[in-house]
């Protein structure tokens, strides 16, 4: 379980593909702080880490994993969002993150207003996702409030630390990023599908 609040940035060293595996080599400031098998959300994917070796550390991704999110579009040398498992008893500053990505989404639109910039990313509504304004999202791993929900698109807006701390910096129109939509909405809209 993960808050979607960014630790720190992680740069990707080592693409290693294995049959339908890919090992994701990662060099970040937390490395000395990880434990084998412990959980680490690399971009709101959670995956183990498998093996540490100084500041750099590495991790598996199966090959359901990389259909589903944005992995594979890693290149070294390239960013990663990072937060390690909340700890219990700990505030919950984002909200309440699975660390399993729904579907992936494109940038449509950036807008740079007042010292802020204002994202809009569009999905596939065909997997029955939902947004609601002022509800809860997590891109790429961060979570952020929708600022305006439509049907198969939503936006939102980022502040400056949040900017220059996470992946948003780099993002361009055409990106794919990671959602995982909030879970009280996946139920809820899972039980009006049954009573359908």
């Amino acid at each position: 379980m993960f808050t979607g609040i960014i630790e720190t940035l992680g740069e990707v060293k080592k693409l290693e593909q294995e049959g339908g595996n890919l090992h994701l080599t990662i060099a970040s400031p937390i490395t000395q702080e990880l434990k084998i098998d412990q959980s680490v959300a690399h971009n709101g994917v959670c995956l183990t880490v498998v093996k540490i070796e100084g500041d750099q550390y590495t991790v598996t991704a199966i090959e359901e994993t990389l259909q589903k999110t944005n992995l594979e579009d890693l290149q070294v040398g390239e960013g990663v969002n990072l937060e390690r498992a909340m700890v219990l008893g700990a505030r919950l500053d984002g909200h309440i993150v699975q660390g399993h990505v729904d579907q992936t989404g494109q940038c449509v639109k950036i807008e740079e207003k007042d010292g802020s910039w204002f994202f809009t990313f569009e999905y596939d509504p065909q997997l029955n996702n939902v947004t609601i304004e002022k509800g809860s999202i997590t891109i790429d791993g961060t979570s952020l409030t929708v600022v305006d929900s439509q049907k198969n698109n939503f936006s939102v807006a980022i502040i400056p630390y949040t900017f220059e701390h996470t992946r948003f910096k780099n993002y361009k129109v055409g990106t794919r990023v990671n959602l995982e939509f909030d879970v009280v909405g996946k139920y809820v809209s899972r039980l009006l599908e049954l009573r359908n």
